[in-house]
């Protein structure tokens, strides 16, 4: 079982460099596997409820909370750190091209020493998802695009790809992955599910209980062998509070084949304006080592 971090964004501290340093190295130190970082481009003032994991369709987060760039800030941090791996939970996939964000998960890799991987969603709010042109209804068929190119792209050079949304010949994107640089589907539906089995490394869902993460699971391993894919190559991710990761957590989660938990700091005392990056500490070590004895009770 691996451990990755997800900072306290409530607390507004993400765009705080010397905050997020500090939070970094506190995290490396514990023994984490990895800290992850999210995306909203832009957050429409007054957006209509689309929220999927609050009853109220509002998410957590002030409109006007700083949400820096998931790969600036990756670029930043993994500057200060040395073991350190770096995800994305998640990018909001209908933003980006296949090519350029290439360009930039290539170059992290590099720079990093291969401590980058990337999640990916599909967007909730309609108004962000439009702000940067694309559909909204197709939000779905894009994403599942932009994985198969993204894939072809860090895969293959030169790289050639026709589809409905991208389309190029014989590019060459350099600096060269240093290894594989593994895409994670995130989302909570079957279509993210069946998405991550056929395009992706790995399923990372939200909101779900045991029984329904199962069933996800389930769909995402089957889809990957009609695909021709191995299933036992793929990883489940979730994300919990970290107060919540102890040893029976830890094994609960374990028997329906979750390969990471990622530890969401905000609630843990972390969230409160001026803490210190080091108050997540004391429950940060009890889920690493809880993690570490996966199995073996």
């Amino acid at each position: 079982m691996l451990i990755g971090v997800l900072p306290p964004y409530r607390a507004g501290v993400t765009a705080d460099p010397q905050w997020m340093v500090e939070f970094a190295q506190v995290v490396e130190a514990s023994g984490a596997e990895s800290l992850y970082l999210v995306e909203h481009v832009a957050v429409a003032a007054g957006y209509a409820d689309g929220y999927p994991y609050s009853a109220t369709g509002r998410m957590p987060l002030p409109e006007d909370c700083p949400i820096p760039d998931p790969l600036e800030l990756t670029a930043f941090l993994a500057g200060r750190t040395t073991t350190l791996r770096f995800g994305t939970g998640v990018l909001v996939a209908p933003h980006h091209h296949p090519v350029t964000l290439a360009k930039r998960l290539c170059t992290l890799d590099a720079l990093s020493g291969g401590r980058v991987s990337a999640g990916f969603g599909v967007g909730w709010m309609r108004e962000e998802v439009e702000s940067t042109g694309s559909a909204f209804s197709t939000r779905g068929k894009r994403t599942s695009e932009l994985l198969a190119a993204l894939r072809a792209v860090l895969d293959h050079d030169p790289a050639t790809f026709s589809g409905e949304f991208f389309d190029f010949s014989a590019m060459r994107v350099h600096p060269r992955p240093t290894e594989r640089i593994s895409l994670h589907v995130g989302g909570h539906s079957e279509a993210a599910a069946r998405r991550a089995g056929r395009y992706a490394d790995g399923l990372h869902p939200l909101g779900l209980d045991e029984a329904t993460l199962s069933q996800r699971w389930d769909v995402t391993r089957r889809t990957a062998e009609e695909a021709g894919r191995d299933p036992d190559a793929l990883e489940l991710s979730i994300t919990l509070p970290v107060a919540a990761v102890d040893a029976d957590a830890v094994e609960r989660w374990r028997r329906i084949g979750v390969h990471r938990i990622v530890c969401s700091a905000a609630g843990s005392g972390a969230d409160q304006t001026h803490i210190d990056p080091s108050d997540i500490a004391p429950m940060l070590t009890v889920a690493v080592d809880a993690a570490a004895g996966a199995g073996q009770r």
